[in-house]
């Protein structure tokens, strides 16, 4: 293998770097991803989401950070495909539901537009299944066969359902009802502010919600993503499980890196240099 490819956990040759971007409900992100190492090359780029965020406007951002990203040095050749994360169910491209992004998103088919504005493939992908994408391949889940469930918490509650290295998309565990009640609205990091909830609280919503999830799917590892993961030692090591459970590795990267991999599992060529 050259020093400019990588490879899948399957043994597939990638692309050495691809563009990848995140779309969020507040920014969207982007960044070169180098698919050796699973790290941005430099910096990330990052612009407000547009209000309203329609898809037209949203496209246009999404033009401008690709071609901020283009320029730079490391960048990948014009040919490569984009990933882009969408915080919807994305499926076949074609997002079938809209999360902090306006309603004219549901039965938009996000590749076809992407495709068109920027004019080369865009592959879209759920957010919560890029960020577990990245985290079996490069982070917390590297090695681990049979099921990982990466669990983000954020607004909402996020999952990526993976089976040995393979993503099964669009698992949307948040919304599982616990005790009467939407999972996601009594145990996301944003549930915990808005009940005034202390983290041992907290820990008692967390227990209920992944002992649910545990016994349903008797996964070998839990993985918890977003931004509250920085905080895991007060809260972590008050649950009682039998499945491990961890904090994500990534963090914020972990979006534009799991975006960059669906786009490069696309890539059917052979690999390429970068510049």
């Amino acid at each position: 293998m050259g020093k400019n490819s990588g490879k899948t956990k399957g043994g597939r040759n990638l692309p050495a770097t691809v563009i990848g971007i995140d779309i969020g409900g507040t920014g969207i992100k982007g960044g070169i991803v180098d698919l050796t190492a699973g790290a941005i090359v430099g910096d990330r780029f990052r612009v407000e989401t547009p209000q309203p965020a329609t898809p037209e406007a949203v496209a246009v951002v999404v033009a401008d950070i690709v071609a901020e990203l283009s320029v730079r040095e490391g960048a990948p050749p014009a040919g490569l495909p984009i990933g882009v994360t969408f915080p919807a169910i994305i499926q076949h491209g074609v997002a079938r539901s809209a999360a902090n992004v306006d309603e004219s998103w549901i039965d938009t088919d996000v590749d076809a537009l992407f495709t068109k504005v920027l004019g080369r493939d865009v592959h879209v992908i759920n957010d919560a299944d890029a960020a577990g994408l990245a985290e079996v391949q490069y982070g917390a889940g590297k090695g681990v066969n049979g099921t990982v469930l990466v669990i983000t918490l954020g607004t909402g509650i996020g999952s990526a359902f993976i089976f040995d290295g393979k993503l099964v998309p669009n698992a949307e565990l948040g919304h599982l009802e616990i005790d009467g009640h939407d999972a996601e609205t009594q145990a996301s990091a944003v549930a915990r502010e808005r009940l005034g909830l202390s983290w041992d609280e907290y820990s008692v919503k967390l227990q209920r919600y992944f002992s649910h999830v545990e016994f349903l799917f008797s996964p070998e590892l839990f993985i918890v993503g977003g931004g509250i993961s920085k905080r895991s030692k007060d809260f972590l090591p008050n649950l009682s499980l039998r499945t491990p459970i961890i904090p994500a590795e990534l963090r914020n990267h972990a979006g534009i890196v799991g975006a960059a991999l669906q786009a490069a599992l696309h890539f059917k060529s052979q690999p390429v240099e970068a510049k």
